[in-house]
């Protein structure tokens, strides 16, 4: 049982183990990576569903300190 717990937790930690290289970097930065994959409308349907469970709007955007200051 030790066995299996030790080899699940290797693998689980061999996974963040990689180094993104300078020219991988460019692809992941690129608009369909991103939260919502570029589609404009799997964004508002997301950006609709956390503005009703956190009951607040916003936030999606630039960064604030929450002070309400941009």
């Amino acid at each position: 049982m030790k066995i299996v717990l030790l080899i699940m937790l290797i693998a689980v930690f061999a996974g963040c183990s990689s180094n993104v290289k300078p020219w991988q970097k460019g692809i992941l930065a690129e608009e369909n990576m991103q939260l919502g994959g570029g589609d404009a409308q799997l964004t508002k349907v997301n950006e609709h569903t956390f503005t009703s469970k956190e009951a607040s709007s916003g936030g999606g955007g630039i960064g604030g300190g929450g002070c309400g200051c941009n």
